[in-house]
């Protein structure tokens, strides 16, 4: 699983030409799901997304408050394309990437889980072509990734 974790000032989703999730303050994540990810990864994720300190306290420019701390809005949208892998020829291979139905199930198990905490969490549309406004605020992008154990044989 992969997640670019984006400090925002707001951010926004539109498909069709329709606003369908937008956000204040807070964190858009943008979500790759592989093959073989499960709940394990799915509630790391989550758990990191939700504690990591990214933003400053007032009177200081350390990074020492969470989204939960501040009381932070999430922006949650599906990207396949995090499993691009483009090593090899002109055109990225996506075979690390979930199966379409599974990567679906994943994604909105990720969502439900952020949902959890409390905060108020927005999502794209899995699987449709999307525009999504970014307002950086630093900028601070982070990549978090974690694997699941390969199967034993």
């Amino acid at each position: 699983m992969r997640v670019v974790v984006q400090r925002v000032t707001q951010s926004q989703v539109v498909v069709a030409g329709k606003v369908v999730g937008a956000i204040g303050r807070g964190l858009n994540l943008l979500v790759g799901i592989a093959q073989g990810d499960t709940e394990a990864e799915l509630a790391w994720m989550a758990r990191k997304c939700l504690d990591l300190r990214l933003f400053p306290t007032s009177g200081s420019d350390r990074w020492e408050a969470s989204v939960q701390d501040i009381g932070g809005d999430l922006l949650v949208i599906s990207q396949f394309t995090l499993y691009g892998d483009c090593r090899k020829g002109r055109r990225p291979s996506f075979d690390q990437a979930a199966p379409p139905a599974e990567a679906a199930t994943r994604y909105h198990r990720f969502v439900d889980l952020l949902r959890a905490s409390g905060l108020r969490v927005e999502t794209g549309e899995f699987g449709a072509m999307m525009a999504v406004d970014i307002a950086n605020d630093g900028p601070v992008t982070l990549i978090l990734e974690r694997h699941s154990p390969p199967p034993v044989p």
